[in-house]
Formats: structure tokens, C-alpha cells, sequence
């Protein structure tokens, strides 16, 4: 066995040491913290779970994982998990509000704008307003630059305003 790997190993148990460290001190305050704020124990468990995960990723960086690192890291994943929440909320009333036959959904002009558009100018537009995800999240989704993606919005948003005010003169 060579030194590196005897040094590598070291710092192996260095961080598991110093995870299980601030895992032992903060995980039952860290769950209370995030079961006061959901709904029910099973999800405070996942976003418990999520927060540690993330720790243990941080944890190789040599960074401390002091509490307040970790309750910040908690209050980010609540956030976060708020979010999607919001965003499946409003999905199914989205949903449950659309026209119920296929003839008089055809007959807004957005969706038909939406139709007319580009596929990749149609799909960076739902990913971005539909999904509620930023440019960089696209990016990483489609393989593509942030850069390129908001070029690419920006010309999917024009348009689409140029569909729906040449439809909207039609009507």
C-alpha cells in the first residue's frame, strides 16, 4: 500500500469522523426544525435525509459542518421543497381548470401560438414558466449553455407575442 493511499484513506475516516460528528449533534434538531414546517413526519424525514446528504457532499470539501451550516442547508431545502410544492399546487388547478374537450382548448390563442412555436423555443418556454426552472437548471436538463438557453428564450418570448397579437387581430 502506498503513502498516498494511507493518506487518502486517513482523510476518509477524518470525514466520516467529522460527519457522524455533526450528524450526532444536529440531526434531531434539524428534524424537529423541518416537522414543525411540513405536513406530515414522512416528508420532514425525506427533507432530513436530503439535508444530510448534502452535508456529506459538503463534507469532502474539508468544510465544517458547523449547525448553522446545517440549518442553513435545512432552511434551503425547505425552500426548495416549498417551492415545488407551490408549483404542483398550481399545476393541478392549471389542470383542473383547462377546458375539458380537445375543440375548445384548440380555440385559445395561446395554446395554438404555443403549437405554431419552434419545438425548442416551445420547449425551453414551458420548462422555464410551465416547471419553474431558471436558465441554468435548463441548461443542465438539455446539455446546452446557460448562455444559449436565455438566447434562446428570449426568441421563443418574441415570438410567441408575435403569434398571440397576429391571432389576437384574427379573433
Amino acid at each position: 500500500m502506498s503513502f498516498q493511499a494511507v493518506r487518502k484513506d486517513r482523510a476518509d475516516l477524518e470525514r466520516e469522523k467529522r460527519f457522524l460528528i455533526a450528524h450526532a449533534a444536529a440531526h434531531d434538531r434539524i428534524y424537529r426544525y423541518l416537522r414543525r414546517r411540513t405536513v406530515n413526519a414522512a416528508t420532514a424525514e425525506d427533507l432530513c435525509s436530503e439535508v444530510f446528504r448534502i452535508a456529506w457532499e459538503k463534507s469532502a470539501n474539508d468544510d465544517r459542518l458547523s449547525i448553522m451550516i446545517l440549518f442553513g442547508v435545512a432552511k434551503n431545502v425547505l425552500r426548495n421543497h416549498d417551492r415545488s410544492a407551490a408549483r404542483s399546487a398550481r399545476l393541478i388547478g392549471e389542470l383542473c381548470a383547462e377546458p375539458s374537450s380537445e375543440a375548445s382548448a384548440r380555440d385559445s390563442p395561446l395554446l395554438e401560438a404555443l403549437e405554431r412555436l419552434k419545438p425548442d423555443e416551445r420547449e425551453v418556454l414551458l420548462l422555464t414558466y410551465w416547471d419553474g426552472f431558471t436558465s441554468r437548471e435548463i441548461s443542465d436538463l438539455l446539455n446546452i449553455t446557460s448562455t444559449a438557453i436565455r438566447m434562446r428564450l428570449h426568441r421563443a418570448r418574441k415570438a410567441l407575442g408575435h403569434l398571440i397579437q397576429t391571432e389576437g387581430a384574427e379573433l
